[in-house]
């Protein structure tokens, strides 16, 4: 058999300006990039270490260099999913599986997977949280996008969408407050948000904090980010959310997301694919989940200042599957 090598790098790459959430703000993407080579074959792939999940690049890379023996030693990614638990680590691993194979095929990952051709998606742009004069400047900027995804932060952010709403009238929105919100805030806002036009509340209670979603009226969709990671954790979410976000640092790969999103439409939740602020390495395999998906957000390269080259193509927010140089 040929001898597989793998190799783990951190990669720095810089923020078109400050990108603002509730948990703070950055001015650059710190990525970790997994190759495997076998042969004249080589497969990438891409995490972002995401410290609310208690992840660090050096923990990722601890992890990545602890499978090394048996991903040298042929692992595929069946055998994957039980060296690492779902996350960031087993991420850019099983991208990389895919890819590998798929340049070992000569064959695209989608038919590999089963899947059909993927189509070009329209994905969300994101508008970092900011006061609301700002934000409504961002939204007038960002008008032309068909989705603005709202970053919020708790007080205040009834004014913040009012803002966004009257910079891009014609918009659809979403909202995400990253658990930043308190009962209060969800009783206060809800109603309200639905009257500005906004058509899904992202993750506003903190994970684990969050049982009182089950209790409450929802007018709008309420979706689950960081209460759902993978296919174990969707049963756990009950009836606090019609909708998940399905992340590949979060499910672990592209192995585990594709079976969340299966078993997600099969309980009759909506599906949202979202990324972490990554490359186009990183959201090349989230287009696969993302066919189909009620909403796409896959922005991670629009919010950069330097992408990989190659990378996706951006028509506006109309996003292209990849070429097999980038991935897959």
């Amino acid at each position: 058999m040929t001898r597989r090598s793998l190799r783990a790098v951190r990669e720095v790459f810089p923020i078109r300006g400050v990108f603002r959430i509730s948990r703070g703000a950055r001015t650059e993407s710190v990525v970790v990039t997994a190759t495997i080579a076998e042969g004249d074959a080589r497969g990438r792939g891409e995490c972002v270490p995401y410290p609310r999940y208690g992840e660090s690049v050096d923990s990722v890379l601890a992890q990545i260099e602890g499978a090394r023996a048996a991903i040298e030693g042929g692992a595929g990614r069946a055998e994957l999913q039980a060296l690492l638990p779902a996350g960031a680590a087993r991420n850019a691993l099983d991208c990389a599986l895919w890819d590998l194979e798929a340049k070992r095929a000569g064959k695209p990952v989608w038919e590999l997977a089963g899947l059909p051709a993927p189509r070009p998606l329209t994905t969300a742009y994101t508008l970092s949280v900011d006061e609301p004069a700002a934000m409504e400047a961002a939204a007038r900027a960002a008008a032309g996008r068909p989705l603005l995804k709202i970053k919020l932060t708790g007080d205040g952010d009834l004014a913040r969408v009012q803002a966004v709403r009257r910079g891009a009238p014609a918009a659809r929105l979403v909202v995400d407050a990253n658990e930043a919100w308190t009962a209060a805030h969800y009783a206060s806002f809800a109603r309200e948000l639905a009257g500005l036009g906004v058509e899904m509340i992202e993750q506003p209670l903190p994970a684990g904090k969050d049982g009182g979603l089950a209790e409450v009226e929802h007018p709008v969709p309420v979706c689950a980010d960081e209460s759902c990671h993978d296919t174990s954790s969707l049963a756990e979410i009950g009836a606090r959310y019609e909708a998940i976000n399905i992340k590949l640092d979060k499910a672990g790969g592209l192995t585990e997301a594709l079976r969340l999103r299966d078993a997600a439409r099969a309980a009759g939740r909506r599906v949202m694919v979202g990324c972490m602020l990554g490359t186009s390495l990183a959201m090349a395999p989230a287009i696969l989940v993302a066919q189909g998906a009620e909403w796409v957000d896959v922005d991670g390269p629009l919010l950069l200042a330097r992408d990989r080259d190659p990378g996706l193509v951006y028509a506006g927010s109309t996003v292209s599957p990849p070429t097999p140089a980038l991935w897959g």
